[in-house]
């Protein structure tokens, strides 16, 4: 067992109302690998920051083993000040003048030294704050929201460097991937308590539902046993006055226990307003392009997107996504080149910075558009009270000022927003962020139920596998061009061959060797599928029904003799399109049976 080099136990803090912790716990052995996951709002940066020992608990005792070194990374770091990214780096060493170190944890992580951290953008504010936490080769690293405005190359370096590290990790994060990735064990904070996991992120999710529904099935117990009791104290005999009063005294114990007991926090009650269906074309660009002080950013690119297609756009920071987005949705005019957008269109929009929410404003107006307090969703009319409540704001809070909400609920109300607007394409830029795990789950489950068209920017991986059925991403062997790649963010990988963008962001220092306790050993256990090779024999059946269901629906189209007769072209688009579901049928066919194959290999072994 490693040494305990952290330690909290038993820790309690309230801040008026409810207590935010209630004897929560939280243990880091040597190179611990550490998910602490929980709602927004359950304390999980609190408990951090008294790991940290940057806010005293209540009560409860605090540990950290004498001479580690701790460092904390805050969700939104205070630069002190400092004015460049070398000096505020150099400070956090135990050694200011070692500015050599400095300046190679900076260059690791792509950022210039002389980087003025006053105009910096969010990535590279993050990236700053990194390089100040790594340079300084902690025993016990703190990372509150480390992906936070990174792209998707800095976030696989991320994961890489943490893991080579002999440190131990405490993450709190809401990228699903890259908690997958690192972490070995879990602590989950929930209504004030904590919960341990002996086992990483990917097998939390299933555990806590278990856990969840053996309180469910417990409350319901605790219910009935009140309810026979309380049937006895009106009709059972009046005997042994002595055993009565010890049973009211246990029927007063278990009313005190089910009313005291904390419910789990509501979930967001995500739904779309529907506009009327588009033309089935959406979206036609043609050779567009767009140049900033003459670098080309766009250039020469082509698509059509058609009805329901949902696509990703995915590029390292600066690559122009949000650009190439406002072109596609005419927000911004290409300096050459056409974008034709089809009939009935419903646009709505949510932009990465949330700009549409202004700090004075009340969240009604954010909601109603400023036009009075009632709002209408799905063809009905609410307060804006009523509608806000479905994203777990409380009742009163419709008369708040949006500077009073947190990251969490900024992004929450951002969402409500734009989902009360009737919409048959949606333009969301980095929708995830702030938003905690289980709010995730739900926005995953109705942007894919979604009926219209979903332009999606976002740096998270899992999400993106999960929703969009195409990637636009940087062309690897042309500066300024952009391709269209089929399926996910691992499908776009794997037919480039490398991630956009993977060598922007390097390391020019060697990595620490693994501890002996980590070094790989030679593989004893069989082999197992890959993650990737799981979530594809998982989609494939789904995928292979939809093209059955195109093909068939193809042949019916050729089989009508008018088709020929009226509209020749069209015959011939559509023998086209039958030959490509064919062959796409037939692939998806030949990748299922080889995984299947594979599985009752390895389980059969």
């Amino acid at each position: 067992m490693s040494a305990l080099v952290l330690s909290l136990s038993e820790i309690s803090l309230t801040f008026g109302g409810a207590p935010l912790l209630d004897g929560a716990a939280l243990e880091a052995g040597s190179r611990a690998r550490i998910a602490l996951v929980g709602r927004n709002g359950s304390g999980k940066s609190t408990l951090l920051k008294i790991a940290a020992g940057l806010v005293d608990a209540d009560s409860g005792d605090r540990f950290a083993h004498p001479g580690a070194a701790i460092r904390y990374l805050a969700q939104e770091p205070n630069f002190g000040g400092h004015a460049s990214a070398l000096a505020y780096v150099a400070s956090a060493l135990d050694n200011p003048a070692d500015t050599h170190i400095a300046a190679r944890a900076l260059e690791g992580l792509g950022l210039a030294p002389e980087t003025n951290l006053d105009t910096a953008s969010g990535g590279e504010a993050k990236r700053a704050a990194l390089a100040a936490v790594l340079a300084a080769e902690p025993d016990v690293l703190l990372l509150d929201e480390p992906t936070n405005h990174l792209d998707i190359p800095a976030i696989a370096w991320l994961e890489e460097t943490l893991a080579s590290l002999n440190a131990a990790i405490v993450l709190i994060s809401h990228d699903r991937r890259f908690l997958e990735n690192l972490t070995t064990e879990t602590v989950w904070l929930d209504r004030g308590r904590t919960h341990y996991l002996s086992r990483g992120f990917r097998d939390f999710e299933a555990w806590r539902d278990k856990l969840l529904e053996e309180e469910k099935t417990a409350r319901h117990k605790l219910g009935r046993k009140i309810a026979a009791e309380e049937d006895w104290v009106r009709y059972g005999v009046t005997a042994r006055r002595k055993r009565n009063v010890r049973r009211l005294a246990e029927l007063k114990s278990m009313r005190k226990e089910l009313r005291e007991a904390r419910q789990t926090q509501g979930n967001v009650a995500f739904e779309a307003t529907d506009a009327a269906a588009s033309g089935k074309k959406v979206i036609e660009a043609k050779r567009i392009s767009k140049a900033f002080d003459g670098k080309t950013i766009v250039g020469g690119f082509s698509v059509k997107i058609s009805r329901g297609d949902k696509v990703g756009l995915v590029a390292p920071n600066g690559a122009g996504k949000t650009t190439l987005l406002n072109m596609l949705t005419g927000v911004l005019a290409p300096d050459a080149g056409s974008v034709a957008l089809g009939v009935n269109l419903e646009l709505v929009s949510l932009d990465q910075r949330r700009a549409a929410l202004k700090p004075d404003m009340r969240l009604a107006d954010a909601i109603a558009d400023e036009r009075g307090d009632w709002v209408t969703v799905g063809g009905s009319k609410r307060h804006v009270a009523t509608y806000l409540q479905d994203f777990l704001f409380a009742p009163e809070q419709w008369r708040a000022p949006v500077s009073s909400l947190s990251g969490g609920e900024r992004g929450r109300l951002a969402l409500a927003a734009a989902l009360a607007k009737p919409s048959n394409l949606l333009a969301l830029d980095e929708p995830t962020n702030d938003l905690d795990l289980e709010t995730l789950d739900l926005l995953e489950g109705m942007l894919a139920d979604y009926a219209g068209t979903l332009l999606l920017i976002s740096h998270d991986r899992s999400f993106l596998d999960r929703i969009v059925t195409s990637v636009i991403t940087t062309d690897p062997d042309k500066p300024g061009a952009w391709r269209r790649y089929p399926g996910g963010y691992d499908d776009m990988v794997a037919q480039r061959g490398a991630a956009p963008g993977a060598m922007v962001v390097r390391t020019s220092t060697p990595k620490p060797a693994s501890p002996p306790s980590q070094q790989k050993a030679p593989k004893t256990s069989k082999a197992k599928l890959s993650y990737k090779e799981q979530y594809a024999l998982n989609a494939l059946p789904e995928r292979i029904a939809a093209l059955e269901e195109r093909v068939e629906a193809l042949n019916t189209a050729l089989a009508d003799p008018k088709l020929f007769e009226q509209d020749g072209a069209a015959f011939n688009e559509k023998a086209k399109a039958l030959e490509a579901a064919k062959a796409a049928l037939a692939e998806a066919e030949d990748e299922w049976l080889a995984l299947e194959a594979k599985r009752e290999e390895i389980e059969g072994g």
